[in-house]
């Protein structure tokens, strides 16, 4: 179903004419406005959406459309050789399915950046909402500050483990916390609230009808996205060489710990990204945003989606499941190897209120998705 008209305004990217809702401009600035339905176009194809008390979050549109799901067996090589840094004889690459083609048949627009913190700050201090982590019993999983290495000859040590008393206010990064920086140590249940209370808010305010809802992307939404338009099969939105992603993206790169003279011992990008751990959403600006206009869709953190994780591969219509349901995580993560980071990569999370400091998610606008097996 089409909600926008498209014509090509720019060499670098598609662009709408018309967009989602009975819209004006008024709206597009979060100010009062007519109520968000599907009919009356604007000339632009960015929503920028009032959060109130000065915290707006802007979404992109992204028209229907069809794109290249999974990967290549020459990509999975990729992945887990020198370059890409991924563990070779594990059954994690299989997860991402052949290279097949897939449809996300409606419209829908998608938060430019991750949610950041300053945006789920305000969610909280207007819902009073309490994250997984933050409740009795609740922890998530941070970075240990003790670790001293993988000792990869002998007995392998990981870096990360759980942490009670931790959460997205304090994720344990050894550096103060920026509003800027995508929020992280939120759960899939977390997510979901957030896009609950936005919904709520907006249809309370007479700006969104009951054809739309805020949510987490479905996942086929989001793999559409990455890619930001481009036709071709390739590793990342903007080509296959991990060295073109110098400047666009926050991955495990030439940056040392905080307080420490070691980095990443496995896979790395041979630059400086400038960030040991996170870098603020959007840093990278123009060459960080892929055709959509989206940012950092590789790497920053994994994007916690909608659906529930199909270890066969992903779907092209919304996926869930009755029993022990994984919600899917895409995109990779700032302290991640570069093979982790391609568009195809998808992982399942261990449950629904299950949090992590390389998680975070992205919000989505579009119609209702019912989550039922």
């Amino acid at each position: 179903m089409s909600l926008f008209h498209w014509k090509t305004a720019t060499p670098s990217g598609i662009w709408p004419r018309y967009l989602l809702g009975c819209c004006t401009l008024a709206v597009v600035l979060g100010l009062c406005g007519p109520v968000m339905s599907l009919e009356k176009p604007i000339k632009s194809n960015a929503l920028r959406v009032d959060l109130g008390q000065g915290t707006t979050l802007e979404m992109m549109a992204i028209p229907a459309g069809k794109f290249m799901e999974g990967s290549t067996p020459a990509e999975r090589a990729w992945a887990t050789g020198i370059e890409g840094g991924a563990t070779p004889g594990t059954v994690r690459e299989s997860y991402e399915g052949e290279a097949r083609g897939m449809e996300v048949k409606d419209d829908f627009w998608l938060g430019r950046t991750e949610v950041s913190v300053g945006q789920f700050r305000r969610f909280v201090e207007d819902s009073g909402y309490i994250s997984d982590a933050e409740k009795p019993g609740g922890h998530t999983q941070c970075f240990y500050p003790e670790w001293n290495g993988y000792h990869l000859t002998t007995t392998v040590v990981h870096p990360w483990k759980p942490m009670p008393g931790k959460s997205w206010r304090d994720p344990n990064f050894g550096f103060p916390l920026r509003d800027n920086f995508p929020v992280v140590c939120v759960s899939w249940q977390d997510g979901r609230a957030f896009a609950e209370w936005l919904t709520k808010k907006e249809r309370a305010a007479g700006r969104l009808s009951m054809e739309l809802e805020y949510r987490l992307p479905t996942e086929a939404e989001w793999a559409y996205a990455c890619r930001g338009g481009n036709k071709e099969r390739t590793y990342f939105w903007w080509g296959n060489e991990i060295s073109d992603g110098e400047g666009r993206l926050n991955i495990s790169a030439v940056d040392f710990l905080p307080g420490r003279k070691r980095i990443w011992p496995l896979a790395n990008a041979p630059w400086s990204d400038g960030f040991p751990f996170v870098s603020p959403v959007d840093h990278y600006g123009e060459k960080g945003r892929n055709g959509f206009g989206l940012a950092d869709m590789c790497g920053g953190v994994w994007e916690v989606v909608l659906d529930h994780f199909d270890p066969k591969g992903a779907h092209e219509e919304s996926y869930f499941v009755a029993k022990n349901p994984q919600p899917v995580c895409r995109g990779g993560n700032y302290f991640d190897v570069p093979g982790n980071a391609r568009c195809a990569v998808r992982l399942g999370l261990q449950g629904p209120s299950y949090s992590d400091s390389r998680d975070g998610f992205r919000l989505c606008l579009g119609k209702p998705k019912s989550i039922k097996p």
